[in-house]
């Protein structure tokens, strides 16, 4: 059976491809509020010819989604090049982990995917760091409970609201300067951006564990985990497609 699931973020959506629950490969695409179900089509076509699939291939289509709107277009285009209703991720499902969160529908479908991947492949407690347009911490424990967790700026947010907001603060790249102290505008944002964000992440990861009177597994997951990692005390693993992954597990659960 091939799969496409579809991660809808705010900045991004990520198109991922599955044969028998297997990852073969993923596609970009700018999350543009603007685009029609045949725009989103045209995109994914070309994606499925590079790896030689056809529509005919697909057996179903499976969405995760934060962004209500982008998942009304991604219905249609399912309805109208698929002949299939798409299968949406939300807390009512069976999951395999429990919601303990408050009220349970407001937790992201991004987040519910990243914890069920991540507890299913490391078992709890596990943390996941997810780097994107927020940077979110989402704690499962032991028992497999989501307890909740920590929602932060994400670090190209946090870039572009300095660029934006300060006349002459320019829009810097994402990389760690040589040292803390920028000699230059430009290496003193970096400092602060990607060093600040650093330990706000490994200390919300300290607090996390005081809490929770336990060490935990930490994993990260989005496109700036694998720089993150060389300056994180705590992050372990990274995971490149954790929420794609938790999507194909959760249609699984409720579709066998």
């Amino acid at each position: 059976m091939m799969l496409l699931a579809i991660d809808i973020g705010n900045t991004h959506i990520d198109v991922g491809l599955f044969k028998n629950s297997q990852y073969i490969w993923d596609w970009r695409i700018a999350t543009g509020v603007h685009r029609t179900e045949d725009e989103m089509m045209t995109y994914i076509e070309h994606f499925l010819s590079t790896r030689n699939v056809g529509l005919k291939d697909i057996d179903a289509i499976a969405i995760a989604s934060v962004v209500p709107h982008i998942t009304q277009i991604f219905t249609r285009l399912s309805d109208k090049y698929f002949n299939e209703k798409p299968f949406i991720i939300d807390h009512t499902l069976n999951l395999g982990i429990t919601v303990d969160y408050h009220p349970p529908e407001a937790v992201g479908a991004d987040r519910i995917c990243n914890a069920v991947a991540a507890y299913e492949k490391y078992g709890g407690p596990v943390i996941v760091v997810d780097l994107g347009t927020a940077t979110t911490l989402d704690v499962i424990s032991k028992e497999g409970v989501y307890i909740g967790g920590a929602i932060a700026p994400g670090l190209e947010t946090a870039a572009w609201g300095l660029h934006s907001k300060a006349s002459k603060l320019p829009n810097i790249s994402l990389e760690f300067p040589e040292k803390v102290i920028g000699k230059t505008t430009e290496k003193s944002m970096q400092s602060g951006i990607m060093f600040g964000v650093v330990k706000m992440i490994d200390g919300l990861i300290e607090m996390i564990m005081e809490e929770l009177h336990s060490p935990c597994k930490v994993i990260a997951t989005g496109g700036l985990s694998k720089l993150i990692i060389t300056q994180s005390k705590y992050i372990e693993h990274i995971e490149c497609h954790l929420v794609l992954d938790g999507i194909v597990s959760i249609y699984k659960k409720n579709r066998a």
